[in-house]
Order: C-alpha cells, then sequence, then structure tokens
C-alpha cells in the first residue's frame, strides 16, 4: 500500500487536534513554522494540509491574520426533483422557508450575447446565434450559497413579456411559469453535476477558499416538443451546501 502524502497526514493531525478539543472554532492555529516543526515537515507541506482543510471547511484563512479553525455552519439543503416547480417558481425560495432561512438573489442580464459553441450545442442552435444570458448569485440570509448563469435563446422570447427574466411582469417567476406565458410548456429537464474545484471568480463570489470543491450542475429545460429553450451551469459550495435528488416512483 502506498505511503500517505505527508500533506495529507498533517491535515489528518489538524483535524484530529480540533477534534479533541485542542482548538476549538474561533481559535487561530499556531503558525505553519511552529507546525512544521512539530510535525518534522517543511511550511508547504502545513500550507497544503492548510489549503486542503480549508477547501474542506475545517479551517478558514483570514488574509493577513492567519488561520483559524471554522466556526460550524448548518449547510443548506438544496432539493432537486421533478416537482420542484412552485406557483411562486422559486424552488430555491421553498428550500429556505422550509429551513427558516430568509432567501433572496442578486442578478444581471444581457441581452443578445452570441452563443459560445458549448451553449449553442445544449441550446440547439448555431454558435453566434443570439441569446439571453442571465447570472445570478442566490442568498440565504444574506450570504451567497448559489450561483448560476443561465442562458435562453433570443429567438424564442424576442417581443414577448419574458424577453428579460428578472424584468416585466413575470419577473422572477421561473423557467417553467415564464415559458407558459407565451404557450411554451416545459416537458423534461435534464441535470448532468460533476464535482471540480472553484474557480477564482466563484470563489470570490461565493466566499470560499479558491479551489475549493463545487458541485457544477449543467441543467437544461426542453419543451414537449423537445425543443431545449434554456440551460444553465449552476455552482453550488460542497462545504456550504447539500444537494438531494428526489426521484419520483411509479406504481
Amino acid at each position: 500500500m502506498p505511503e500517505q502524502p505527508p500533506y495529507l497526514r498533517i491535515a489528518d493531525e489538524l483535524r484530529r487536534r480540533i477534534a479533541e478539543r485542542e482548538w476549538t472554532p474561533g481559535d487561530r492555529l499556531p503558525s505553519r513554522a511552529q507546525i512544521g516543526q512539530e510535525c518534522g515537515v517543511g511550511e508547504n507541506v502545513v500550507r497544503r494540509a492548510q489549503e486542503l482543510l480549508i477547501s474542506q471547511g475545517v479551517l478558514e484563512g483570514r488574509a493577513g491574520s492567519g488561520t483559524y479553525v471554522a466556526e460550524p455552519r448548518q449547510r443548506v439543503r438544496m432539493v432537486r426533483s421533478a416537482a420542484r416547480e412552485q406557483p411562486d417558481g422559486s424552488p430555491f425560495r421553498a428550500d429556505m422557508k422550509a429551513l427558516g432561512k430568509r432567501s433572496g438573489w442578486e442578478s444581471r442580464t444581457d441581452a443578445k450575447v452570441p452563443a459560445p459553441a458549448e451553449i449553442a450545442a445544449r441550446l440547439g442552435i448555431g454558435e453566434g446565434d443570439l441569446c439571453v444570458r442571465t447570472a445570478y448569485e442566490f442568498l440565504a440570509d444574506g450570504r451567497p450559497v448559489q450561483l448560476s448563469t443561465s442562458w435562453e435563446p433570443y429567438d424564442l422570447t424576442a417581443g414577448t413579456l419574458i424577453v428579460l427574466p428578472e424584468g416585466g411582469p413575470h419577473a422572477g417567476a421561473g423557467v417553467v411559469n415564464r415559458m407558459a406565458a407565451i404557450g411554451v410548456t416545459i416537458g423534461h429537464a435534464v441535470e448532468q453535476p460533476e464535482p471540480r474545484q472553484a474557480t477564482a471568480e466563484e470563489a470570490s463570489l461565493l466566499g470560499i477558499q479558491k479551489a475549493a470543491l463545487v458541485t457544477h450542475i449543467r441543467r437544461t429545460y426542453y419543451s414537449d416538443e423537445g425543443r431545449p429553450v434554456e440551460t444553465a451551469d449552476i455552482v453550488v459550495p460542497a462545504a456550504l451546501c447539500e444537494i438531494v435528488y428526489e426521484v419520483p416512483v411509479g406504481r
């Protein structure tokens, strides 16, 4: 059996000392030099171990101050289900209400954005065809917990009251309800989740460590005629949220 890399051994040691209450939430850890001397490793090994624990939410780094034991945070429960569209169009709001949290989101919409190759393929349109792109930052009790970038074909909604997802009389109503307003019935959605590391921009927006673990969900809504009508890239930080899939079972 291969020997465990030194940084993983140090991460396990730090985790053990936290579990045994040598350090408690809010405590500042000794310097990397001191930990390295105690454990017989270099500062770079300690740094890598701490970065791993920061990405897992065990520690938190404070610029110019040091590394601290993270305060415990309740992970937000995100439910993905075939029945998640609510009358007000917001499954996220329903999730937060169930947890007793205040929900909200910030958004920025850009109309007539040329579709990149991957988005065009997901929407069944030509590369460079125009889309409406909306970037979302979802908040629980005022803190960011999820990012999403949505793309809709411009020719589908142009000239209608729903061309801007967060503007007009159907603002914030959700894709299913908005599309219904122009006579498009959503038949199903496809989601492809995969783990990866956060980009620098995502980490900054979510308040997590760069390269922390996230779940990236590629979601596409299809009309009942099989046409893709919206696709989105959803980013959920593993340390802050848990994703639960509800699968309907036929009888």
